[in-house]
C-alpha cells in the first residue's frame, strides 16, 4: 500500500516490508480470521522493537498501544492474546517467512558489498526436556560492513549445517560478495555453490577436511621451516591492544596452490591463508594458527581483514540477540513458532541498525519503548 492509498484507506502509516509479505499463506482456515496476518505482523514487529521478549508482553503492547496500530491497519476485533499468537506463529510455514524476510532486505539493500557471514546460533530454550524436543538451530548470513541480517535457516532435526548451508545460499543474492564460513562449512559442496553463485569464499579449515587440512598443514610447517623459501606468499602483520590485551596477528597467504588443486580438485581454490595469532594479557601468552582455503586472488594486507571480519557475526548479531533480545532465555517452543519469533527478532534488529547517530541499539530500543513518534518512524522510515 502506497501513501496515497494509505491516507485514502484511512490509514496515517505506510508500511513498506508488508509488501514483500503478500505472498506468505496464512495456515488459518479462510473466512474464520478474527486477526488478519498482516495485523499480526505489524503487531509483532512493533512490540519486539519496543523490547517485547515473549508472546505474553506481545498481547500486553497490542492491548496498550491499539491506538498507536491504528495508525497502520484497523484491528478493528483488537489484538490476538499471547496464546493466539502462539498458535498463529507456531503454524505459519517457517521456510516461507523466511523467504519473505530475504526478499524484503534484498530489495532495501540489493547485494550487500564486501563479506557477508555465515554461521549458526542454538536458541538454547526452545526445547522440551518432556518428549526430548532439541533446542532449534538458525543459520544465519550477517552483511559484515552493514550490520544486517541478510537471511536465516532453521537446522532440520537429525540434521546439520552442512545441509543448511547450501539452502540459505539458494536464498540469496550474492553475487560479487565474498561468504565466510567457519569450518563446519568447509564442504567442497558449499564451495561450489558459492562459485556458482558468482561469489568468493574464505573458509576455515579444520579436522572435518582430513587429508586437505593434512596436506596444508605438512606443506605450512615445511615451508614456515624454510622460510616460505620454496613457494609465493604475501604477508602483513598488526597489533591490536583492547583491554590490556595486546593481540599480533600475522596473515600469511599462500599463492603457489597448483599442487594443492593437483591433489584435491578443490572447487575455486585460489590460495591458502595461515592466521598466526599470539595474544598477551594478564602475564599470560597464547598462540594460534589458523588455517582458510580461499578463491580470491588477494595479498595478505587484504585478506587478513576479511578473515576477521567474520567475527561481526558473533560479536553484532550472536552476542546482541542474546544480550539486547534476551535470545537464550526465550522459551517459545511449539512447532514453526521458535524459528518464526527469531525472524521478527531479525527484521527488529535490522530495524534498529538504520537510524544513524550516536545511540545505542539498547539506547534505540528504550526510545522505541518511550517515543511512539520514533517507534513509527522504525517501521516507516
Amino acid at each position: 500500500m502506497d501513501s496515497a492509498a494509505a491516507e485514502c484507506a484511512g490509514f496515517a502509516e505506510t508500511v513498506v516490508f508488508l509488501n514483500y509479505f503478500k505472498g506468505l499463506k496464512d495456515p488459518r482456515q479462510p473466512g474464520k480470521v478474527t486477526y488478519p496476518l498482516e495485523e499480526i505482523l505489524i503487531l509483532c514487529l512493533l512490540a519486539v522493537l519496543a523490547g517485547a521478549e515473549c508472546f505474553t508482553e506481545i498481547a500486553l503492547f497490542g492491548a496498550t498501544k491499539l491506538a498507536l496500530l491504528r495508525r497502520f491497519r484497523p484491528f478493528k476485533d483488537g489484538t490476538p492474546a499471547h496464546d493466539h499468537l502462539g498458535d498463529i506463529l507456531a503454524t505459519l510455514d517457517a521456510d516461507q517467512f523466511q523467504r519473505c524476510f530475504v526478499a524484503w532486505v534484498a530489495g532495501v539493500t540489493g547485494v550487500p558489498p564486501g563479506v557477508i557471514a555465515i554461521d549458526g546460533k542454538t536458541v538454547r530454550r526452545s526445547g522440551r526436556k518432556q518428549g526430548a524436543k532439541a533446542a532449534i538451530h538458525m543459520v544465519s548470513t550477517f552483511a559484515a560492513r552493514q550490520r544486517l541480517v541478510l537471511g536465516q535457516v532453521k537446522v532440520a532435526e537429525k540434521s546439520n549445517e552442512i545441509v543448511a548451508i547450501p539452502k540459505l545460499l539458494n536464498m540469496l543474492a550474492i553475487e560479487g560478495a565474498i561468504i565466510t564460513i567457519d569450518a563446519m562449512g568447509c564442504q567442497r559442496d558449499i564451495a561450489q555453490k558459492v562459485i556458482d553463485k558468482k561469489a568468493d569464499y574464505v573458509l576455515a579449515l579444520k579436522g572435518n577436511q582430513g587429508s586437505l587440512l593434512d596436506d596444508v598443514e605438512l606443506f605450512v610447517n615445511e615451508q614456515r621451516a624454510k622460510g616460505f623459501a620454496d613457494t609465493k606468499i604475501s604477508q602483513d602483520t598488526t597489533v591490536d591492544g583492547d583491554h590490556g590485551r595486546i593481540e599480533t596477528r600475522t596473515t600469511t597467504v599462500i599463492h603457489d596452490v597448483g599442487w594443492l588443486q593437483e591433489r584435491h580438485n578443490w572447487p575455486g581454490l585460489k590460495a591458502v591463508v595461515v592466521v598466526d595469532s599470539i595474544r598477551e594479557a594478564s602475564g599470560k601468552i597464547e598462540r594460534e594458527t589458523r588455517l582458510y582455503v580461499t578463491s580470491l586472488v588477494m595479498l595478505a594486507v587484504l585478506l587478513g581483514p576479511i578473515v576477521r571480519s567474520h567475527w561481526a557475526i558473533e560479536n553484532s548479531l550472536h552476542w546482541v540477540m542474546d544480550m539486547l533480545f534476551r535470545d537464550d532465555e526465550c522459551r517459545v517452543r511449539t512447532d514453526h513458532a521458535p524459528a518464526n519469533f527469531t525472524t521478527i527478532k531479525h527484521m527488529a534488529l535490522n530495524l534498529l541498525r538504520r537510524p544513524a547517530g550516536k545511540q545505542s541499539m539498547r539506547g534505540k530500543r528504550k526510545s522505541a519503548s518511550w517515543d511512539d513518534e520514533f517507534l513509527v518512524s522504525l517501521l516507516t522510515g
